[in-house]
């Protein structure tokens, strides 16, 4: 491939931007045309079929975190990426598990639900105050809850998002109903959030709504739970910058290695595992003027645990130099994406603003497959700790999703080498284009609103 530069990408009219500083630049030259060769030596490096492999050895069992599935694939990984000749740590750190002993929900002298649900993580503890209708508890629903327990509604917002809402306002509890027609199994709070919480179904719920339009309810919560400790662990390999060409800057690669409880996890999220370790190959003989760091988390299932309590070790000295996180869960269903262009293939960031991940990622799309890819606005995957460090984020991820998502038929068979090799070559070229040595460092300007009269 013949190389450019992040200046000649930026001549093509692309925005790069990251954190609190911006880099705008002059209308596109129609005449510049930048032609990327597929027959590259780096491109062809890449295999589907290392990947497909990759898939096929994580996913023989269940990867939960905290159990002994999840281990041997931390030990696997952490071996190829020693193989490999990386910098290598295994970051352990704690998860809980929690075994509910009792739960109890009233208003009045009547049981509100005959199997109330105990939130994952719920403090134990008894509370009689006023219940409050709080909606789904958004800031500009929540009154005064100060010392009275939230009624709130399930949706739009994390469930943790909604505790700390009515939290922050003083509430001493949560009962939280369905937005789905049937059931009470959901619910977790965050680290610090020692209230007692409970689900009820919606029908539940919505009965003790109108009662409050009426008249003034006192609910009880009395919730009993065990809380067991656990390990999870991030695998963290790094390739150092070429000393005589170092551009004091970092870039990371990631995926999640765990599974949900009893699914094989092929598509979600072995398969970004799978490029995160083949990008590791092809890269490891590279020379490189950045340093690149290659991540698989735990716990992303559990509410992004592992990519938290690695973004919270982070030295800010560190997250200085980051310039940019990809992150990649679920990219090889063949089900999935149904009749979207690009196979349904789409970068997502937690403001849905472009950044430069989304920019190299559009670039490279469009110069590899002759297409542009598109990109959207959602969480829900570990590129979200990094957003909230101030280092351009995007997720990598084929929507809507298949499916098996999140089901024991999660499996081998059901993968496309295809979107694996698409996937693997988009964020490949993108991560080339910034720790190659010959591109410059991608230079950070001040943004100024500053009017020209």
């Amino acid at each position: 491939m013949k190389r450019k530069s992040v200046a000649f990408i930026l001549a093509t009219g692309l925005v790069l931007s990251g954190g609190a500083v911006h880099a705008q630049t002059t209308a596109p030259n129609p005449t510049i045309q930048y032609e990327v060769k597929l027959e590259n030596k780096l491109l062809k490096k890449i295999s589907a079929d290392n990947m497909y492999n990759t898939i096929a050895l994580l996913s023989k069992e269940p990867r939960e975190a905290g159990t002994e599935g999840e281990l041997k694939a931390v030990k696997y990984i952490e071996g190829q990426f020693k193989k490999l000749g990386y910098q290598t740590e295994i970051q352990p750190f704690p998860i809980y598990d929690y075994n509910t002993k009792h739960v109890f929900v009233s208003v009045g002298d009547a049981k509100v639900s005959e199997k109330p649900h105990a939130f994952s993580g719920s403090a134990s503890g008894k509370v009689t105050a006023t219940l409050v209708n709080v909606g789904k508890a958004s800031p500009e629903e929540i009154g005064d809850v100060k010392g009275k327990i939230a009624l709130i509604e399930r949706g739009d917002l994390s469930f943790v998002e909604k505790v700390k809402n009515v939290l922050d306002k003083g509430a001493v509890g949560v009962i939280m109903y369905n937005s789905a027609a049937e059931g009470n199994s959901f619910g977790q709070v965050g680290e610090g959030q020692t209230i007692p919480a409970v689900a009820i179904t919606r029908e539940e719920g919505l009965k003790l709504a109108e009662q409050l339009k009426e008249k003034e309810l006192s609910a009880t919560i009395d919730v009993d739970i065990e809380k067991i400790e656990k390990t999870s662990y991030n695998v963290i390999a790094t390739k150092k910058a070429n000393s005589k060409k170092n551009t004091g800057q970092i870039l990371t690669v990631g995926a999640h290695h765990d599974s949900v409880r009893g699914g094989p996890g092929a598509n979600d999220d072995a398969s970004g595992v799978s490029a995160v370790l083949e990008l590791a190959r092809v890269f490891a003989k590279e020379k490189t003027d950045t340093e690149i760091r290659f991540l698989t988390f735990g716990s992303e299932e559990r509410g992004l645990v592992g990519s938290s309590f690695y973004a919270a070790s982070l030295p800010k000295s560190d997250v200085d130099k980051m310039v940019a996180h990809f992150q990649m869960d679920m990219i090889g269903a063949r089900d999935a994406g149904k009749d979207k262009p690009f196979g349904g293939l789409i970068m997502y960031t937690i403001d849905g603003k472009k950044n430069l991940v989304t920019d190299l990622g559009a670039n490279a799309s469009k110069n590899l497959f002759n297409e542009v890819l598109p990109y959207g606005q959602l969480g829900r995957s570990d590129h979200q700790p990094f957003h909230e460090l101030g280092i351009p984020s995007a997720l990598f991820i084929h929507s809507p999703v298949e499916p098996s998502y999140h089901k024991p038929t999660d499996t081998l068979d059901k993968i496309d080498k295809k979107k694996l090799l698409q996937v693997a070559k988009i964020i490949g070229t993108s991560v080339y284009h910034i720790a190659s040595p010959d591109t410059p460092a991608i230079l950070k300007y001040p943004f100024e609103d500053r009017p020209v009269d």
